[in-house]
């Protein structure tokens, strides 16, 4: 089992902290504009943002290191390449279904049930024989639980609606994207990763909205913010930190981690949109940090009951 360092762990809050307080702009931007539009173009931000980074950089490790090192890089770019397609396509599909379930459903079930990737990454992990200690278990199960006081009690679910059965289904893609993720992040150029992905991404969606919806400028320059903020920071340098930190956290844990994006979208939405946070919301916040601190031991029991019977 890979091991969770510290770092890494640190990384993924900062990543969920970023996606919390960019729910609220996601959200906005659905006013404006239509799903495909939205997600394509800001996918491709997030790629234009990373591009001249990996230009700069690639530049000066040529200098560095002159031709004999050709053939490592070209390699690195392969790499980047077809893994990158992989995670873009899984991203696509992803973040589309989450984007159109705005049509249909309340943004507290949509963050509620697109944290379900907390259970989906272990669920599927049991089939590529990932073995999941029972107090992972037990954090995911209070993440749920805190999840649901955080996003749902107040309101409550008024029905089963086709956005909820779309939220579903991203979460189902979330985890296997996270999974695939911890699977290619290790060897892999981050950066290069994160750029190819976010290029499919935004080139599939921008084929279908051309295909399925009618892109208005006016309305793109309408929703230049929500665009920028989503594009730069959601995309461009939070799914970034999100490769990074996942090179030393296991999967499962990184799902609870990932998962607290809901706790920082309420503190965002208090901050900026000044709403007060109800009784349950606090409920929900202390309990799935709880989950979030406890998963930290999993791997620290799981490793002394293992020593005890003489495994390795």
């Amino acid at each position: 089992m890979k091991k969770t360092q510290l770092k890494g762990v640190l990384i993924l809050l900062l990543t969920a902290m970023i996606w919390g307080s960019a729910f609220v702009t996601q959200s906005v931007g659905m006013e404006s504009l239509q799903p495909f539009t939205f997600n394509g173009v800001r996918m491709l931000i997030g790629a234009a943002v990373l591009l001249p980074v990996i230009l700069i950089r690639d530049a000066a490790f040529a200098q560095r290191n002159g031709a004999p090192m050709k053939e490592q890089k070209q390699e690195t770019n392969r790499k980047a390449l077809k893994r990158g397609t992989v995670m873009g396509l899984a991203l696509c599909a992803a973040s589309n279904c989450q984007q159109f379930a705005f049509l249909y459903s309340q943004p507290g079930k949509i963050a509620f049930i697109t944290a379900f990737y907390m259970f989906f990454v272990p669920f599927f992990g049991l089939f590529i024989r990932k073995r999941v200690p029972w107090l992972t278990w037990l954090c995911v199960a209070a993440g749920c639980a805190g999840l649901y006081f955080l996003c749902v009690a107040d309101a409550g679910f008024s029905g089963v609606n086709r956005g909820d059965v779309l939220t579903l289904l991203c979460a189902a893609l979330f985890a296997v994207h996270i999974l695939f993720t911890e699977r290619v992040a290790a060897d892999s150029d981050t950066v290069k990763l994160s750029c190819v992905q976010f290029a499919v991404c935004g080139a599939v969606s921008c084929g279908l909205m051309l295909v399925f919806e009618t892109p208005s400028l006016p309305a793109m320059r309408e929703c230049l913010f929500p665009l920028l903020y989503t594009g730069v920071m959601s995309c461009g340098v939070a799914y970034t930190l999100q490769v990074v930190g996942q090179k030393y956290t296991e999967s499962t844990v990184a799902s609870i981690i990932l998962c607290a994006e809901a706790v920082f979208g309420v503190i965002c939405s208090a901050i900026f949109l000044h709403e007060t946070m109800t009784a349950n919301e606090t409920a929900g916040c202390v309990i799935l940090f709880a989950a979030v601190v406890a998963s930290q031991f999993s791997e620290k029991l799981n490793r002394g009951s293992r020593e005890k019977r003489g495994e390795r």
